[in-house]
């Protein structure tokens, strides 16, 4: 992947704190942003128009929170019909569904490779706003993940932090076993109609439903293999809590019931919620699936900035985008003790709040291990359909647990794909 570099010129200005576009045109526009999530997108985006309005008191801001699938139904309508004037200057998209509006509507947001340095942020990241060499889109949240696990139960199992670095699922299942004969947990909460986990363990091998090239790829997908495999192993293994829902599956842990979670760092916020397990638990890097390309480390979820090509206000929310997420340290320090979001921006890794020690998970500095995790995430092509392709494998899960061949399963879901993407 190419990335234009910037110029020297706008290097020495935005050393000096001075945005290129404020040396040649004073902007004095209302910036509109769509977002959803009012106690976390909502309220960063706010934080960060505030640092911009600061330095630039002739901008102003108008963060609209709409529902999740409100955004992206509108958005969807609008770029269908062609009819822009309605949308934003600033819309916030799922990680997952970038390809699928760069590619259905090219030309619909700005590129902006010849104004942010995007070698400052997480590789992965980069790699899915990018089309044909051209990057779009501010990179936001990380949806890094980590093996969350309760140090007493592991304890009174006969394992130490220690065995819980750098293992495989296989090992992971051989510990699930001994930590329930030893204490009576489950290991983990699943939720076998959810495809979450299954995406988490693919990434973390460097695979998806889509090749390099954004061609379907499930029947020889190794990674999507071994990642159905596992699963199948720790449903026959049963070390695990059955859960039917998102609240259900938080309740699994919540309640001190299972001795792990493997989910995106974002999760943190809800484990520390239970001030009476303060100090019980720690995290570890992802366990590996063991086959060649698997790596320790994996995502799920996020978001990102998109600024909308037609705009008015387009340079300027370029301009405050570039000031603010791809530049300012101190922002990324404020908005991961505050609201617990842990940025893709690389050098946020080097602030103080990165580097603290947390009494609840033990004095670990689990922002720096999720930091670091950050960095190693295969990057991969999201494609346009993933929504599409997830829920075939999601209607294949639950035969795992009655023994289906994982050949057979992968045919079927390759099947039943190529139908649903037609």
């Amino acid at each position: 992947m190419h990335f234009q570099r910037i110029s020297k010129t706008f290097a020495a200005i935005a050393l000096a704190g001075t945005s290129v576009f404020a040396t040649t045109a004073a902007f004095a526009g209302e910036i509109t942003v769509w977002c959803w999530d009012p106690n976390f997108n909502v309220a960063i985006m706010k934080e960060a128009g505030a640092r911009y309005t600061a330095k630039h008191p002739e901008t102003t801001f108008n963060i609209v929170d709409f529902a999740k699938a409100d955004v992206e139904q509108k958005l969807q309508t609008a770029l269908t019909s062609g009819t822009t004037d309605a949308l934003p200057d600033i819309v916030l998209i799922e990680d997952y569904g970038a390809q699928k509006y760069l590619q259905s509507f090219p030309g619909a947001f700005a590129p902006m490779s010849d104004t942010v340095d995007y070698a400052g942020f997480a590789p992965y990241k980069v790699k899915l706003m990018t089309v044909d060499d051209q990057v779009y889109g501010m990179p936001f949240d990380s949806g890094v993940t980590g093996l969350y696990y309760r140090k007493d139960y592991l304890e009174q199992a006969g394992f130490k932090p220690a065995d819980m670095q750098d293992i495989t699922w296989d090992r992971f299942i051989e510990i699930g076993k001994v930590v329930e004969e030893k204490t009576g947990k489950k290991m983990l909460g699943l939720d076998i109609t959810d495809a979450g986990f299954t995406r988490i363990l693919m990434q973390s091998a460097g695979q998806w439903y889509f090749d390099a090239e954004g061609n379907l790829s499930i029947e020889n997908n190794t990674a999507l293999k071994a990642a159905l495999e596992t699963q199948q192993k720790i449903l026959k293994a049963n070390i695990h809590k059955p859960a039917a829902g998102w609240t259900d599956w938080v309740g699994t842990f919540t309640s001190g019931d299972v001795a792990t979670v493997t989910t995106g760092v974002w999760i943190t916020g809800t484990v520390k919620a239970q001030a009476d397990q303060s100090g019980k638990w720690g995290v570890a890097p992802l366990p590996s699936l063991g086959i060649e390309g698997a790596t320790h480390a994996s995502n799920l979820g996020g978001s990102s900035w998109y600024v909308v090509e037609s705009s008015p206000e387009k340079k300027e929310a370029i301009d405050f985008l570039n000031e603010v997420y791809a530049k300012d340290v101190s922002f990324y320090q404020d908005i991961l003790t505050t609201r617990g979001a842990v940025g893709s921006l690389m050098a946020a890794r080097t602030g103080d709040a990165y580097m603290l020690a947390d009494p609840f998970f033990g004095g670990e500095k689990v922002w720096q291990n999720f930091s670091d995790w950050l960095s190693k995430v295969p990057p991969v092509n999201y494609g346009v359909f993933t929504n599409e392709v997830d829920t075939a494998v999601t209607a294949h899960l639950p035969s795992l647990a009655q023994g289906a061949d994982i050949a057979t399963v992968l045919k079927e879901i390759q099947s039943q794909a190529e139908g649903q993407i037609q």
